[in-house]
């Protein structure tokens, strides 16, 4: 089964005025598309055409032969999970289970807020910030680099924030601490708490 680009939660101007339409124009129908095109064009003909996203991501993962592989369907793989965290009408403060595993990992929602917008802001060049449950079960904040995801360290990301340049750059130019804060408006808190119970 090919791999394919998954249609959008919502629709493309309603993340506006924090994300621009233009931005998912491109963002989704370009960036995310060629990442899904090359993907497949790769796997083809071999063991791993037919397997699922996550098996290619972690049969890849650290194979110097198949790092082009790896870089593409870790991207799909990135890409989808990071529409899912967000919906129209979304952020204000968490709530459910989350919230109270947020003040219990980093002492209050501000703190948390402060440490993965940290993570986002000084990560160097292109990659990502993350919640994750770490290997101990616990709440944690990291980031990645370019194409980098946590399921290939045995970690389970719950948020997921892109701070490549194609996420951003047409509304915020080389602001990337401004679009941080704006994305904060838009995060489905929603889907982290379901995203959260699915591993319990």
């Amino acid at each position: 089964m090919a791999i394919t680009l998954p249609k959008l939660p919502f629709e493309k101007n309603a993340l506006a005025p924090h994300i621009s339409e233009k931005t998912i124009e491109f963002h989704h129908g370009k960036h995310h598309n060629a990442y899904v095109e090359k993907t497949n064009a790769l796997i083809k003909g071999t063991d791993l055409e037919g397997q699922d996203l996550e098996a290619i991501i972690k049969k890849s993962s650290g194979d110097a032969s198949k790092a082009a592989l790896f870089n593409n369907a870790a991207q799909v793989w990135n890409h989808s999970f990071y529409w899912q965290c967000m919906r129209p009408g979304g952020g204000g403060k968490p709530s459910g289970a989350v919230a109270g595993l947020i003040d219990k990992a980093f002492g209050s929602y501000d703190k948390f807020i402060e440490q993965f917008k940290d993570a986002g802001v000084t990560q160097f060049g292109s990659g990502w910030a993350w919640l994750v449950i770490d290997e101990a079960g616990k709440l944690a904040v990291n980031s990645t680099a370019n194409q980098d995801s946590p399921i290939s360290v045995g970690q389970i990301p719950i948020l997921g924030l892109d701070v490549w340049e194609h996420a951003y750059y047409l509304k915020y130019q080389n602001r990337r601490p401004e679009y941080i804060e704006n994305w904060w408006n838009v995060v489905d808190w929603d889907s982290v708490n379901e995203l959260y119970q699915s591993t319990r």
